[in-house]
């Protein structure tokens, strides 16, 4: 079945690669970002953190939402401000929020709609450095709960959770060989994650293989937050 999906964030990473994926298949996809991808004609510029979701978006009934935006921000806990608090919940959390608001009443007129968000292994996982994100993305997690237990049976919410995955947004801690190498060792699976990894499950959640799962946190991470080895 063809769906009608709305991606936010998706000129690049695992966004980027979703849209490819979805349109391949013939769905019609939308997107909401800060610059365009360079094949969609479906684009309409939007910043999560300053701008009003945008009038002009042309669908009446949306099947899925994607919510990609995200941060890496990694510091000491002495050295995180509030500001750095605030602005991983603007992204991460209110930002999900306000997008979620605007596009619920064209997810309702949908007979199966599906909500995707994004959390992090971090959550999971203690790993120092990460208080922020974690705390912010924490805070996704229990929306995709409460709102998953909100809107069923209409509405599907799951969230996944990854490791370190090779998109532009994690290029500072990609940055070398020799670091991408450390990272690869650190998984079980012996590599990160790619842009593909993550958008091939959340073609999963989207589509109807998955009709029966809601508010689930799936962690896509290499093994690396359950196993030891």
């Amino acid at each position: 079945m063809k769906k009608d999906v709305l991606i936010v964030g998706g000129s690049s990473g695992i966004g980027f690669d979703l849209i490819k994926k979805l349109a391949k298949q013939g769905n019609q996809v939308y997107n909401l970002s800060r610059t365009a991808p360079e094949f969609t004609s479906n684009h309409y510029p939007f910043d999560v953190t300053t701008d009003e979701f945008p009038t002009t978006l042309e669908v009446e009934q949306l099947d899925g939402l994607v919510y990609c935006p995200g941060t890496i921000n990694l510091k000491p806990f002495r050295s995180l401000k509030l500001d750095d608090y605030k602005n991983d919940m603007d992204v991460n959390f209110f930002g999900a929020i306000k997008v979620i608001k605007a596009c619920l009443p064209k997810l309702k007129k949908s007979a199966h709609a599906s909500i995707v968000l994004f959390s992090t292994i971090a959550v999971a996982q203690g790993m120092p450095y990460h208080a922020s994100i974690a705390s912010a993305k924490g805070a996704v997690e229990g929306l995709t709960r409460s709102l998953a237990a909100e809107f069923a049976p209409k509405i599907r919410v799951n969230c996944i959770a990854p490791s370190l995955t090779d998109t532009p947004l994690a290029s500072k801690i990609l940055s070398s060989p020799e670091r991408i190498e450390k990272s690869n060792e650190r998984h079980p699976l012996k590599r990160i994650g790619q842009a593909s990894d993550i958008s091939s499950a959340v073609a999963f959640l989207l589509g109807e293989e998955s009709s029966w799962m809601t508010g689930q946190v799936l962690h896509l991470d290499g093994g690396l937050s359950t196993l030891k080895i």
